[in-house]
């Protein structure tokens, strides 16, 4: 593997390391199972995603621009809702590398 591969996939791993944010990647991940089955991307206000989470909006705001930054998600404003939606490549660069690793 290659080493920017190494990077990109040791910044996800960082990024999923925080038990906060590894509930909202799976809260999202959750959300869009259907829709990424089917090859499309699923949006999801993240409002709703943070159903069970105690968070300050300061925390969440970081957590979402961790997960982000390490390219697990992206993130659109539509006024002053945020919209999560899961990066299909950095879902698929973590699927391929845990394959590989099993």
């Amino acid at each position: 593997m290659a080493k920017d591969e190494v990077d990109r996939l040791a910044r996800m791993f960082k990024a999923l390391s925080n038990p906060n944010r590894l509930r909202l990647f799976m809260n999202l991940l959750e959300e869009s199972k259907l829709d990424l089955a089917k090859g499309r991307i699923h949006d999801c206000f993240l409002t709703k995603l943070l159903g069970g989470l105690e968070l300050g909006a300061p925390t969440v705001s970081h957590h979402v621009k961790e997960l982000s930054d390490a390219g697990l998600i992206h993130t659109q404003r539509e006024g002053k809702q945020l919209i999560c939606s899961v990066d299909p490549d950095g879902l698929a660069q973590l699927k391929a590398a845990l394959t590989v690793a099993s």
